[in-house]
């Protein structure tokens, strides 16, 4: 008897610490993939324009979600002071359109990555 209400109250602990994805992480999980579709050398042009027109919708839908996000108000964690902090880099899809940018010119330019610092690499080991 004991052991089956320590296995119930361990669900129910279980079920009210399950992860739940709020808006700022979905936005970041998104800004990631499309990121990382950006920077895939294995993409054709053609599929990555498609793949990045598509994600570009859902980030400014998921952009807009945080902006209007009411339980991130008065929210003081490291995680949400940072993406308002940097708004340039969490709300990248409306940051590059005020700018009149491509997405991947303007996240390029905010991690200061430039045309001269690129080809003026070179390729090696540490």
């Amino acid at each position: 008897m004991r052991a089956l209400i320590t296995g119930a109250i361990l669900l129910a602990l279980l079920q009210t610490t399950a992860a739940h994805a709020g808006s700022l992480e979905n936005l970041e999980r998104e800004r990631a993939i499309m990121i990382q579709t950006l920077l895939d050398p294995s993409v054709t042009p053609q599929d990555r324009q498609g793949r990045i027109a598509s994600s570009s919708h859902r980030l400014v839908d998921l952009e807009r979600m945080v902006l209007r996000d009411r339980s991130l108000v008065g929210e003081n964690t490291p995680v949400v002071r940072k993406a308002f902090q940097n708004y340039d880099l969490t709300f990248l899809v409306h940051s590059a359109t005020e700018k009149d940018l491509l997405v991947i010119d303007h996240w390029m330019e905010q991690v200061g990555l430039t045309t001269h610092n690129l080809m003026s690499a070179r390729v090696g080991r540490r």
